[in-house]
């Protein structure tokens, strides 16, 4: 079971606030996705959930608040935190609108040497590997496709890959360089100790590909065959890929590619049957995630959580290769007995198939 073991698997402040209250903590909240708005789950409630998963996040340099709730990342990009929302949405795409490859060239670019980026890992792994028995993650850099999004601009982007593909390859160069180089620092430094190194890039949408897979195949897949063979090459460790959606039809891509474990089995988007799944790709690929987060979490009664608990371990448990946590991150809605009732259900209910050796 994972809980708060990558950036896309954890739980939103407010949500993890009373959590907190159910265990009587006090803790201050280490926030590992401004963006998001998503924590670094304390030590003590990863034990009191008997969580398997604990993450090794890499360092980045501070961001610049211009007032309370906007600030301007390392990326050039300005996001703003709107009254009645629980996470941070971008205003400003620094590479939007009518730009020329040298526009691209002359970005203020992200420093991916910045020594805060690898400070603290060795001790990190480390502390893991004295203090408790789970797997430890090496989270590292989305390595195209959402740092290009959020510098180009969505629209800008879609035209880009129809009709523009020269200036759209120039922009996933300069954005892959920077990436790239985050990465291989990182492995270089504790990629040899981990057992496993988490990456995303969402391909998929609630009824499909984000592009066509012939587009996906052309512009895409390159880089993230480069990426992949470089955590491979720097590391034994798993490779765990989060994207969201409907991403069925590029299954076996991602497979050939290196992928070891996708993340995070969208059941609710078309073609993702997790019976289906597991009969077709089952003997390739891990499935980490699954439970329901659009309707079972939120709107459910404990009894349709359990329910939704069963279900998944019956279609993706035989002969392992599940782990078991919230399709993405858990969001502020969802009632705290749920996520409570999600991990407890888990580890008591015998699936039927394990039942003669129970």
């Amino acid at each position: 079971m994972d809980f708060g073991g990558t950036i896309d698997t954890s739980i939103a402040v407010a949500g993890y606030e009373r959590l907190k209250k159910r265990y009587q903590l006090e803790a201050e909240n280490r926030i590992s996705s401004m963006m998001m708005q998503v924590v670094d789950i304390d030590e003590r409630i990863l034990k009191e959930l008997d969580i398997d998963t604990r993450p090794v996040f890499p360092g980045s340099p501070a961001v610049t608040f211009i007032e309370k709730n906007r600030y301007v990342d390392e990326w050039g990009r300005e996001l703003v935190m709107l009254p009645g929302t629980a996470w941070y949405d971008q205003l400003r795409f620094p590479l939007q609108g009518d730009i020329s490859q040298s526009d691209v060239k002359n970005h203020r670019w992200p420093d991916p040497c910045d020594p805060l980026r690898t400070g603290g890992l060795k001790e990190r792994v480390q502390q893991i590997r004295r203090d408790t028995d789970c797997a430890s993650i090496l989270c590292v850099p989305a390595p195209i496709i959402h740092p290009s999004q959020y510098l180009r601009g969505y629209e800008d982007w879609y035209v880009d890959c129809a009709s523009n593909k020269k200036l759209l390859l120039s922009l996933f160069d300069a954005v892959f360089e920077v990436t790239s180089t985050i990465c291989r620092r990182a492995l270089e430094e504790v990629g040899r100790e981990v057992d496993v190194v988490f990456t995303a890039d969402d391909l998929g949408a609630q009824n499909g590909l984000q592009i066509q897979r012939e587009s996906y195949r052309e512009l895409i897949k390159p880089y993230h065959k480069r990426y992949f063979r470089l955590i491979h090459d720097l590391s034994p460790a798993k490779l765990l890929f989060h994207t969201c959606g409907s991403v069925v039809d590029v299954l076996g891509d991602l497979v050939d590619i290196g992928v070891d474990a996708l993340t995070p089995v969208q059941v609710s988007a078309r073609g993702m049957d997790t019976k289906l799944l597991k009969r077709e790709w089952g003997a390739k690929l891990v499935f980490w995630g699954g439970i329901d987060t659009q309707h079972v979490l939120p709107h459910g009664s404990v009894d349709d959580v359990k329910a939704e608990v069963e279900r998944r371990i019956e279609d993706l448990g035989p002969g392992g290769g599940y782990v078991l946590c919230a399709v993405h991150n858990v969001q502020p809605e969802v009632p705290t007995e749920n996520i409570v009732a999600m991990y407890r259900h888990a580890r008591e209910y015998v699936p039927t198939y394990a039942r003669g050796h129970a």
